[in-house]
Parts: C-alpha cells; structure tokens; sequence
C-alpha cells in the first residue's frame, strides 16, 4: 500500500477476493452466444482467441516467476543480493488484476469499436504501425508520466507502493495501485486502438504486442542479468532502445534515475540516466553460481506439492501445504509434471537463504513421498541422494542435511548408508534425529508421568523413548511386537516400558503409522504429539495436535519467503535446523546412521543461535 493512499487505489473487485474472475463470466457467455447463434460466416473466433491470450498472460508469468526463483536460488547473474519476505509476497499477490482489468478492455474494444470484429491473424502494416507507434508516442508518454509519478505527491499516494520492493520479481513489475493501471493502459492501448481504428489490426499485431509488454515488464523486474553482452556488441545502438534487468533495478535503488519504459533513449536524452549502469550491467553478468555453507536436501511429497515448492505458485508458497479445490482441476498438468520429474530425475534448486555468515540452499529430489514406500525404487532414490551428496562434496559444501529424506533404516539406514560408502567425506551429514528428539521432549508438558508412544518404531522413537524412561515417565506401547524390540533396544530402562490395551492417555507421542481409527479412540482433550516429520491427520474436533518437531527461525535468517511443508510462517523443522546448527557448532562429526549428538547440548546450541521453541498447539483443525 502507498504510504498515503490516494483515490482509486483498490481493484473495483477486490472484495470478490478469489471470485474475482467471475466477472469474465458476461464474455465467456457472450462469445459463446455469438459463437452458436450466428452461421458459420458471421461467426468471429476473434473473442476466444482473445481469451486465449488472457491465458498466456497468466501462463507467460508464472513462467517467469518460476524462472526467477530458480535463477535466483542458484545465485548466478543475481543483481541485488538480498532476498524476498512474506510482506513483499502478500502485497504483490494481486498480480493477476491488471491481467482482468486489461481483458475487460479487450473485450469491450472487440466489441463496440468499429473494425474492432473479425480480426485477420495477420497484417503487416498494423504489426508496423504497432512498432513504431509504441517506440515514440507510448515510450515518450510513459516516460514524463513516470518522472511526474515520482513527484513527491503522487510517490506517496501511488507509485511509492510499486518502490516498496526493492529487491524485484517478474510481477513486481505490475504491482501498481488502479489509479495507475488506468494510465498505463491508457498508454499501451495506443497502438491497439490506431491499428482496429485504421483497419489494420489483426491477432498477431495484437498478442504479439501484449506478450512483448508482459516479457519486457518481467524482465526488468526479475533481479537477474540475462542480456549477454555479446548482443550489445554486435550492435552497439541497441542499448538505447532495448533496457537490461540491472538497467531497471537502479530505479528501485536509486529511485531518481532510469525512468524509461523500456528503452532507455529517453534517459540519455533528458540525462536521468544512472552512470552506474554499465558497470552494475558487467558486474551482474560475471556472478557466479553460489556455493552453499550447509545445503538442504528435500523431496516432493503429494503430486500437488510441485505448486508450493518456491519454484510454484507464489502464493501457495507462501502458506502451509493445504490442498485447494482448484489444484484439482490442473490434474494434466499435475500428472505432465510427475512425468517430467520420472524422466528427468535430477536433483534441482529450489532456495537459497543467509543466516549469520552462513549460505545456506535446497535442493530437492524429484521423488515423491510414495515412492520412498516403495521397495523397488530404493536403490533409484539413494542413488539420487548419493550423487547430491559427491557433487555438494565437490562443491565445498561444509554440512548436509538430509532433511525429508531420512526415511528410515529400511531405505538408506537414516543416512548412514552414504558415510559407509565414502569414508573420506570432508562434508559432514547430518539427519537432525537430535534435535528431533529435543523438541519432542520439551513439548510433552511438564509434570506428565505417563505417555502413549504409537507409530512406527524410527530412530527417533527409540530415543524419545528411551529419554523418557530416563526421566522416569512411564511410556505405554500398545502392540506386543513393538514392546518387545523396545525392550531389547533400551536394556537397563525396560522398566519405563508398559504394555497395555488402554487407549486412555491424555499425552499420544505419534509417529508415521497412526491409523485414523487409533485416533478416533483417544479421550476427548489428548494431546497428539507427533515426533515424526509428517503430521497425523487432524480428524477429531475435540483433540490437540502440535506441529511436528520444529521451531521458529531468528528474524536474522534472510529470505523466507516460503512455508515448510504444513508449517506456519517462519517456522522451520527440526532435520533443517540440525543442518544449521552443526555448522554454526563446526561440529566435525557426522550425525547418522546410528549416532545421536547429546540431546540436552543439540538443545541448547539451538536456542542460543536464536531458535525458538513453539508452544502453542494446533488445535480443533481439520484438513
């Protein structure tokens, strides 16, 4: 929002909130009408084609702030070192508006101007006349408009909410109050209009137009340098008409300079031109990709977790993995998605993050989390993992965290597979079972005497248990089986251990395996706690269920702008923390397989470096 709202600055639909594309009903409608009633000679496809286009436009979009992210992740050809918050996310959720409002006028101008029906699909002259009234009346225009937004009265009311990132993305680029979309497509419309007004417009002229304004507003604003300079040098007159990333993202640093739309003639013309340009142009170029300190190594987990990984869709990224109705409606594109990461199977970046002197990245494994249940596709997952970890060896990498991917003994033996493999790893592994279990245990409220320990018997369990019996809390197994290894596994401690039938615990430590029937005989009022990295299914209403083992991250760590799996905001889960927290320690031993660091000093390194414990449970949800 600009610091001093001025008039017209909400969308006319926001309060539709997510029903705003209902108002592209009365078109769809119409066009279909038309469609249907007219013979096959007084039909005009030209409306569907211009609906087509309002699909690209959102398409050519996510493209690009996919592509962003990437490249911004990987850390090369980067322009301003600095990451994106959920403030900035939230206020720029809305870019889709000026993608409505601009379909509105297209159908409107299709519909009532003269020569604006049954568009050719091309038409040289009006594709020249688009060029060259685009390169002087709307470049012109735009430029002294945005010099005068920059006035200090009309920075405050308008354009300063578009300056409040700083560090762009694609869709900064649209992310204006309504005022002023109304002039800029006031402005962009020139050329449409003359074209349908002189009986010259067709749908290439048209789209290629629009596509045109939406790659170059993207560009602009998505923070790295992708121009190479051997294009300038070829022809040297380009860089007056043709702008670069780092050409634009000078404007949102240095506010007073770079006015220009998209060619930057009118900036050496009227001398508003940075004279840092150049060299921030050369600097951004020869950035390298960046090396991380402690890398995270993740997985998918259900098919529609390849829209909220930060790569995705922005907005569900930006919140806990909850599944949408409309998610479904994209199931090709779901299922061309699996496809593509079977056939691709490389591991890919998905983040980058700075916390203290420490660089820090996600990578993640194109496996889904049913595939790690399945037997025959071990060898293909820890083959993945095996050539993450050689290639963070060569890189330098100083921690690795196998985060979601320490599955269980079955698979990779909790990470310690990879150990055995190469004993001469300088990279230190880590699979955060430590910490895991530290959590775990201060979430059990105090003064608790008795738990009831259900879900798979992990590494975690037998620890959690074992630490309990430490203390002198009696821990309840319901199955003969999982008594029995219990007992074996904590020789001197099988004391703490109670076999029994009763489900009437009011404290459930919960792990992978809780079935939906095990919950449903819960008292009312019992606390789920699970010490797993997937949390059980909320079904009951009148139950408690805390997060799985995490915690919140200091306000220091830079670039969250993206939600952990079903955690809240800046909340990060105990494997991830563990990465970290061993590089910050310089900790030279490895954490996996078997080995367990001492919990009560994983624990305490851990809030010293600014993490903090969740103390509030998640209660009476549903999914």
């Amino acid at each position: 929002m600009a610091s001093v709202p001025g008039i017209l600055t909400e969308w006319p639909w926001k309060p539709l909130g997510s029903l705003k594309y209902v108002i592209l009903a009365p078109w769809i409608i119409h066009s279909t009408w038309l469609f249907v009633a007219n013979d096959a000679k007084e039909r005009d496809v030209s409306y569907f084609l211009m609906l087509g286009v309002v699909l690209w436009r959102i398409i050519h979009n996510q493209i690009w702030i996919s592509l962003s992210r990437y490249r911004t992740a990987k850390g090369n050809g980067r322009i301003l070192d600095r990451g994106l918050e959920f403030e900035q996310v939230d206020r720029e959720n809305n870019w889709d508006d000026q993608i409505l409002f601009n379909a509105l006028l297209f159908y409107t101008g299709s519909r009532y101007l003269p020569g604006g029906q049954h568009a050719p699909f091309w038409r040289a002259e009006g594709l020249l006349l688009t060029i060259v009234l685009h390169a002087g009346p709307v470049e012109f225009l735009y430029y002294w408009f945005h010099r005068a937004l920059h006035h200090h009265y009309l920075y405050s009311r308008y354009q300063s909410h578009h300056h409040s990132s700083i560090v762009t993305q694609p869709i900064t680029s649209v992310i204006h109050p309504f005022a002023e979309h109304m002039v800029y497509s006031a402005l962009f419309f020139i050329p449409i209009l003359a074209t349908i007004l002189t009986r010259t417009t067709s749908m290439a002229s048209f789209a290629g137009y629009v596509t045109y304004i939406d790659f170059m507003n993207n560009m602009g604003h998505c923070n790295f340098e992708l121009i190479p300079n051997w294009l300038f040098s070829l022809f040297p007159p380009l860089k007056y008409f043709m702008y670069t990333p780092s050409y634009h993202s000078l404007h949102h640093t240095q506010f007073r300079t770079n006015y220009s739309l998209f060619m930057p003639i009118y900036d050496y013309i009227y001398e508003t031109m940075d004279k840092s340009s150049d060299a921030l142009y050369e600097t951004s170029l020869k950035r390298e990709e960046e090396t991380p300190d402690v890398l995270h190594l993740t997985h998918l987990t259900t098919p529609e977790s390849i829209y909220h990984l930060p790569l995705g869709f922005a907005s569900l990224a930006s919140r806990p993995h909850t599944s949408k109705w409309y998610l479904r409606l994209m199931w090709p594109v779901t299922l061309w998605s699996m496809i593509l990461t079977w056939i691709y199977g490389r591991t890919f970046v998905v983040e980058r993050q700075r916390f203290d002197n420490l660089r820090l990245q996600t990578w993640a494994i194109p496996k889904y989390n049913l595939q790690y249940y399945l037997q025959w596709q071990n060898e293909a997952i820890n083959s993945l993992i095996e050539e993450a970890i050689i290639q963070a060896e060569e890189k330098g990498v100083k921690v690795l965290c196998l985060g979601l991917l320490n599955q269980g003994e079955e698979l990779n033996r909790y990470g310690g597979l990879y150990v055995h493999r190469h004993p001469h790893l300088k990279i230190r592994v880590v699979d955060g079972s430590s910490l895991a279990v530290a959590i775990t245990l201060n979430t059990i409220p105090k003064g608790t005497t008795q738990v009831l320990l259900r879900g798979n018997l992990t590494k975690v369990a037998y620890a959690v248990a074992f630490a309990l019996c430490q203390k002198g809390i009696q821990v309840t197994i319901l199955h003969h089986d999982e008594y029995l290894k219990l007992t074996k596994s904590l020789s001197g401690m099988e004391s703490g251990l109670v076999l029994a039938k009763s489900y009437a615990h009011k404290i459930w430590l919960v792990g992978d395996g809780l079935s939906e029937e095990e919950q449903l005989r819960a008292p009312k009022g019992t606390l789920f706690v699970p010490f797993s990295q997937f949390a059980p299914k909320k079904l009951r209403k009148d139950c408690f269920y805390h997060y799985t083992p995490a915690m919140k991250t200091p306000t220091s760590l830079e670039n969250v702008h993206t939600c952990e799996n079903w955690l809240p905001r800046r909340v990060m889960s105990a494997w991830r923390i563990a990465g970290i927290v061993h590089a910050l320690e310089g900790r030279k031993e490895h954490e996996c397989g078997y080995n367990m660091s001492n919990i009560d000093n994983v624990w305490q390194a851990t809030l010293q470096h600014g993490f903090q414990p969740l103390m509030v449970s998640t209660s009476h949800t549903k999914n």
